[in-house]
């Protein structure tokens, strides 16, 4: 599967970054602010809901890659014909508060519906954290054998930090790094690290074996464009740090 230049290069570097204004999100002026904190501050790509108004204003803001979120492959089409140049099933952080699972056979179906609906497109496709490891990893590889072309992570919902600071930020980090340890090693695709991660943990999740990281709420749940744009240059800049090796 063809994955847009840009990102392509950022994943192979381990650099990318994906912004993402949440899955149901379809606040325009919401959305857009977070656009325009990605672009400014540097970010590879974005991730918006699956909506095509959504879609082509993003086109208009930004040149940057657009990655829509859903659940429901049929908005992928819409969407996709609005101009989005990647679909990601999941970000499923969303649907854990309203009591909404979602287990292994069920992505597994969505991922080759959509793959049905959209044999082309570069689809992205999360791993739901309430599996448990060796689960996760099982997913990962059968999702790779039904079409997708990234596997994120998550799991920042599942976390319980026990302390502030950075200590805390490593504790939320630490279900989507363990994710990413253990998925990267399964799969021969780039893997997203994605949920609960800061500029503290972004290197963290790079040792860890992903190919880049995934930032929402830390981003979108700010009041200010210039404090987003101060984020997530701030992430730019953990991920172009120091090269890691990665943990074997």
């Amino acid at each position: 599967m063809m994955i847009n230049s840009s990102l392509q290069v950022a994943l192979q570097n381990k650099q990318a970054l994906k912004v993402i204004s949440g899955l149901t999100n379809f606040d325009a002026d919401r959305v857009a602010a977070v656009i325009k904190a990605a672009d400014r501050g540097g970010a590879t790509f974005v991730d918006i809901a699956a909506q095509p108004d959504l879609v082509r204003m993003a086109k208009q803001l930004t040149a940057l890659p657009i990655c829509v979120s859903a659940v429901e492959p049929e908005k992928f089409v819409a969407a996709v014909a609005a101009g989005a140049d990647l679909i990601e099933i999941g970000n499923f952080d969303a649907f854990y508060a309203q009591g909404i699972r979602f287990e292994a056979a069920e992505v597994l179906e969505l991922t080759r519906q959509t793959r049905s609906l959209l044999p082309e497109i570069t689809l992205s496709v999360t791993v739901p954290h309430i599996l448990t490891l060796d689960q996760q990893v099982q997913l990962a590889e059968a999702l790779v054998q039904a079409g997708a072309d990234i596997i994120q992570t998550e799991g920042g919902t599942s976390s319980q930090p026990l302390h502030g600071g950075t200590l805390g930020l490593i504790e939320k980090a630490a279900p989507t790094l363990a994710a990413a340890y253990e998925i990267s090693r399964g799969v021969s695709v780039p893997v997203l690290c994605a949920s609960g991660l800061s500029s503290v943990t972004a290197a963290l999740a790079i040792a860890s074996g992903a190919s880049g990281i995934g930032v929402g709420s830390a981003i979108n749940q700010l009041n200010s464009e210039v404090a987003m744009v101060a984020v997530v240059r701030s992430l730019v800049e953990a991920l172009k740090a120091n090269p890691v090796v990665a943990i074997s």
